[in-house]
């Protein structure tokens, strides 16, 4: 029916992807409305979207023009979007590390819910999921299943190379080998039958 919207985060996550292509802003969708496009859960908390620290305040105007509420947090390396309660992130840097043209060149093209829109690599998602694990972010739980449903569609080797050296990935990427989820050519151990048959 004609003027139907989707619930609330599909719709502001609709609403920002139009209103950034619209504006020329360089972006891409990123972190778990990326993976869910590319076959992963679909998140219920946020939706994210990267884009260059310059295109900040176009970024920003475009959104509001969109219809949504923009915020600006103390954080320095995003700005919030709200439409109707509920939260788009505008990132312009990832894990201490500032978005730039390259990688929003890697990003797909994608029909989301009938807007086009560059969407980030599944390497890229996972690369950025396992680099923020630390010790008051480390729910294993949240990100098994995107690993799962993304992990023939990632260079896990590029994953691994990305996070040496954080030892709450390392621990994650060995589960992930323990689980079988990791392919043989990653050079992570995998789990034998044996491990797995439970007693």
């Amino acid at each position: 029916m004609a003027g139907t919207e989707y619930p609330p985060l599909r719709e502001g996550m609709r609403r920002t992807g139009a209103a950034l292509g619209a504006a020329q802003v360089p972006f891409a969708l990123a972190g778990g409305y990326a993976a869910w496009v590319r076959g992963a859960p679909e998140p219920a908390h946020d939706a994210d979207f990267t884009i260059l620290e310059a295109d900040v305040e176009r970024a920003k105007e475009a959104v509001v023009g969109a219809g949504l509420e923009v915020e600006q947090p103390v954080e320095d390396w995003l700005f919030k979007a709200y439409y109707k309660g509920a939260l788009v992130d505008v990132l312009f840097r990832m894990c201490g590390r500032p978005v730039t043209p390259e990688l929003l060149a890697r990003s797909d093209p994608i029909q989301v819910l009938g807007v086009t829109m560059p969407v980030m690599q599944a390497t890229e998602i996972l690369t950025a999921k396992v680099a923020v694990l630390a010790e008051h972010h480390c729910n294993f739980g949240n990100l098994l299943p995107v690993a799962r449903a993304l992990r023939e569609q990632v260079d896990w080797a590029h994953v691994r190379a990305q996070t040496a050296g954080n030892p709450f990935a390392e621990a994650f990427l060995f589960l992930l080998a323990r689980l079988a989820i990791l392919p043989e050519a990653s050079g992570a151990p995998r789990r034998t039958d044996a491990a797995g048959a439970g007693g």
